[in-house]
């Protein structure tokens, strides 16, 4: 049977090397985000350590959530039903927010070792990984699963999706595109109606949402409330705020360059706590290369810092900057608005 009507939502897409912790952390500073899922952490054959765990979500260490409150689901990703659930045991003992389970990574170093968007050409493997996980982890905590159309094509789509219902997920992400497909443009959104149709659980749709218009026709093909948003995000961190005022029927207050300077310096704090010294200046200069799509200022950034990699140097460059910038507050009152 359909899915009922679900509660508006924008969630944060996971995406690995890019928007980890950090950017989760500045992103929801922002506002416009009710949830965030995690970067996948990748289950081989062994129990791993609570250390793993938190370290790539450190958000565990705080009550699994960021530092404005906004929830985070911990992803597994990986193909032993037993392990996972192993694994999915000690890390619900750390207080996530939800498990989420990742079916549709793209990468070949994933797909080869059976993991990610490789499958979902086994729907009856996908039933039993997340039955497996299900029953390991106390009946409060939400487990989610994220999946791609299909493999080379989207044949097996809703035959997947029914699998990760009937194997007691809360609900389900749908990224409309096929793993063959990748990130080309553009999403197949009328697709995730056909899951969303079949399953008795939330869907999210996912893919290609770059800007409110997008989001207004996503929903609509999709037939979806839940809304991720991955790159529009990073690009734009504003975006969730503007789709929430246009659900809402009004036009968002756009984040302003003056608005987000000063969270670009908070980035560049975190990176400089928590990251190596020898990935902070990459770190800052591919956010500043995303930045660069929306804001002409990240333009100019991007062009001072590209060739420094010194953290001295660029920290000097930010003081200077923020010295020349009047910060303005951000318009937060979108994130306030509940559906």
């Amino acid at each position: 049977m359909a899915a009922g009507r679900c509660l508006k939502m924008i969630l944060l897409a996971p995406m690995e090397g890019l928007l980890d912790f950090v950017l989760r952390d500045v992103l929801t500073r922002v506002g416009g985000v009710d949830r965030c899922v995690s970067e996948f952490i990748r289950i081989t054959d062994q129990l791993l350590p609570e250390r793993v765990f938190t370290r790539i979500v450190p958000e565990l260490l705080s009550g699994g959530r960021t530092f404005s409150g906004v929830p985070v689901r911990a992803q597994l990703l990986g193909s032993d039903p037993v392990c996972l659930a192993e694994n999915a045991a000690r890390l619900a003992s750390l207080g996530p927010e939800g498990i989420d389970l990742n079916f549709g990574c793209p990468a070949n170093v994933v797909n080869r070792h059976g993991g990610g968007a490789s499958l979902l050409k086994e729907p009856e493997t996908l039933h039993a990984i997340v039955a497996a996980v299900r029953r390991a982890v106390p009946a409060h905590m939400p487990v989610s699963a994220k999946m791609r159309l299909g493999y080379l094509d989207d044949s097996l789509a809703v035959d997947c999706a029914l699998a990760i219902a009937r194997g007691g997920a809360s609900e389900v992400v749908v990224h409309a595109r096929t793993k063959a497909q990748a990130y080309r443009p553009p999403a197949y959104w009328e697709r995730i109606a056909d899951i969303r149709a079949a399953v008795h659980i939330p869907v999210v749709a996912n893919g290609e949402i770059w800007t409110v218009e997008d989001a207004r026709r996503c929903r609509k093909a999709s037939g979806c409330d839940m809304l991720m948003i991955g790159r529009g995000a990073v690009v734009n961190p504003g975006l969730g705020l503007a789709i929430k005022a246009d659900w809402a029927g009004r036009q968002a207050s756009a984040v302003a360059w003056p608005c987000l300077m000063p969270l670009v310096a908070d980035f560049w704090h975190i990176v400089c706590t928590r990251l190596d010294s020898k990935a902070r200046a990459g770190r800052l200069k591919q956010w500043l290369n995303f930045l660069r799509r929306h804001f002409p200022e990240a333009e100019v950034a991007y062009q001072a810092l590209k060739q420094i990699n010194d953290p001295a140097v660029i920290g000097d460059w930010l003081v200077r900057e923020m010295s020349r910038v009047v910060p303005e507050p951000l318009p937060r009152n979108a994130a306030r608005i509940t559906f």
